[in-house]
């Protein structure tokens, strides 16, 4: 299981004291690019997303992709024995990640000022749903909150329907991406200074970054965007559309010229010479229009012809898959974007790919998610620690 010395990360030693998806999925990142990853759960109360979503033969498979590239290793944190345990790792790692609420590590006095004072160099990232300070900071916080108060959920779903909170975790996702961007940043500032610092990664944030600039429109012209359902209040035609076989496809024209070629591949070239259709937003002001003229000519064709015709004409169309299209789709398995991965307990997996590619320095899936506790003995004797000295700990209960 040793991690080949061309990775970029190679090197990283990386805790992972987080549960569920924002910090976990972080580390998770770090790990697909060569840091050594050790996930630390409670020996009683693994990380619950063992146990979320389907299982098979028992064993929960969201976390053969959440727990992949990690080491695992049983500690109560909260007793004297999980404690000295943590700060000896701490003392050898780079990075630690957790979500503890705010208070919760200084309380069980491994809170920064232990760790750095065991080691400086340390990049802590604490993950929390809103940050370790203000009114709401001791708040349990879920990406679900998130989803919530950052607008996202009040400008998703039809015009006439309620707010619509996404089937997954999309603002643990968000700030997932923010919080491994935000450690390599802190690690990069750390190679100026010599000095380790506190990431404070407030899962309401990054989200509300990604939304774009609603605040801005509010300040300066008291803009409130609605809900649209499919379509764009920034340009049209974009919506999705019912082709003649059953399926569906997506349209988009946020470039000028698409949406004249689109006009012209739909059989309505005259009206592009309308003045309203040389700007995105006058455009989205006759979205009934256009998405009639679009509609009618996709429901007259099957989705290979209209997906076909589109490519020919150089408009932008993507089928609307489910995950089983995504599976069989010649693009995704050109990318590898979904990889098989051989696992001791359930065999042949298949699951997404590393994040990216890289020309020279690649990252990779080394293994999918381990057993609980599955390395807690061969982390303590790499670390020192001797078979009485272990035994001392479980009896303690700290392992």
């Amino acid at each position: 299981m040793s991690t080949p010395a061309t990775t970029p990360l190679a090197g990283l030693r990386v805790l992972d004291l987080a549960t569920l998806f924002a910090g976990p999925l972080a580390a998770t990142m770090l790990g697909d690019f060569g840091a050594e990853v050790i996930k630390v759960e409670h020996p009683l109360r693994p990380d619950p997303s063992r146990g979320h979503g389907p299982a098979k033969d028992g064993i929960g498979l969201w976390w053969k992709l959440l727990g992949r590239n990690k080491r695992n290793l049983t500690l109560d944190l909260s007793s004297p024995g999980g404690r000295d345990v943590l700060l000896k790792l701490a003392a050898e790692s780079d990075v630690v990640i957790e979500n503890f609420r705010p208070g919760t590590l200084e309380r069980w006095g491994v809170g920064p000022a232990e760790l750095h004072a065991v080691n400086p160099r340390l990049v802590l990232a604490r993950v929390t749903g809103f940050g370790q300070f203000g009114p709401y900071s001791h708040r349990p916080g879920f990406g679900t909150l998130a989803e919530a108060m950052s607008g996202f959920a009040a400008i998703t779903g039809e015009p006439d329907g309620p707010p619509t909170l996404p089937p997954f975790g999309l603002a643990d996702s968000i700030a997932a991406l923010a919080t491994a961007y935000a450690v390599m940043t802190a690690l990069a500032g750390r190679d100026r200074t010599g000095q380790g610092q506190i990431v404070d990664m407030a899962i309401i944030e990054p989200i509300l970054t990604v939304l774009g600039p609603q605040p801005l429109w509010y300040d300066q012209l008291g803009y409130v965007q609605e809900r649209t359902g499919n379509r764009s209040r920034n340009n049209a035609p974009r919506n999705t559309y019912r082709t003649s076989d059953g399926h569906w496809v997506a349209v988009s024209t946020s470039a000028q010229s698409i949406a004249e070629r689109v006009m012209r591949l739909v059989g309505r070239p005259e009206l592009i010479d309308e003045p309203w259709f040389a700007a995105g937003t006058t455009r989205a002001e006759h979205t009934e229009e256009l998405d009639e003229a679009v509609g009618n000519w996709i429901a007259r064709h099957t989705r290979e012809d209209a997906v076909s015709a589109f490519e020919k004409a150089e408009a932008a169309i993507a089928p609307i898959h489910d995950v089983r299209d995504v599976m069989e789709d010649p693009q995704y398995r050109a990318l590898d974007s979904i990889t098989e991965v051989d696992d001791p307990e359930l065999g042949p997996l298949r699951m997404q790919n590393v994040l990216f590619r890289l020309s020279e320095t690649p990252g990779s899936i080394r293994w999918a998610g381990r057993p609980h506790g599955a390395d807690t003995e061969e982390i303590l004797d790499e670390l020192g620690l001797s078979a009485p000295q272990i035994a001392a700990l479980r009896s303690e209960g700290a392992l």
